[in-house]
């Protein structure tokens, strides 16, 4: 695609700042660093998101995504570290490109994350999954 920033980044023609690829996933710096080391993992095909996204990239993307986080640990001894990865305009995916965060997290660095409990009944919970695993054969 040729209007979508991160195949622009994939293919080399916008710098990035590259720390990790194969020949499935790119591994770059964020630019908008929250914490030093903020790095995004992205497959190199262009898939809009995880719905789309193959079996093989997604195994890809979960080696890269543990590879590249205990580096992160090594090189920086963050805290802890967040892993973001959003599907949609509702979710707050911005860049319509399959990619995962990895972000260095520091005590008191103002970022939070946190949604609305709801505890729902068994039986509600039980009828949800029923519905999913439906949906898996």
């Amino acid at each position: 695609m040729t209007d979508c920033v991160f195949c622009r980044i994939v293919a080399g023609r916008i710098p990035s700042t590259r720390v990790y690829e194969d020949e499935q996933v790119v591994a770059f710096m964020d630019i908008g660093q929250v914490n030093p080391g903020h790095v995004l993992v992205a497959v190199r095909s262009h898939v809009e998101n995880l719905f789309s996204l193959e079996d093989a990239q997604a195994e890809a993307v979960a080696r890269a995504t543990a590879r590249i986080a205990r580096a992160i640990r090594n090189a920086f001894s963050p805290g802890g570290l967040s892993v973001y990865q959003a599907n949609g305009a509702v979710a707050g995916q911005t860049v319509f490109h399959y990619h995962v965060h990895l972000v260095p997290r520091l005590e008191g660095d103002g970022m939070a994350f946190t949604w609305p409990v709801r505890n729902p009944p068994r039986e509600e919970l039980e009828s949800h999954a029923a519905r999913i695993r439906a949906a898996l054969s």
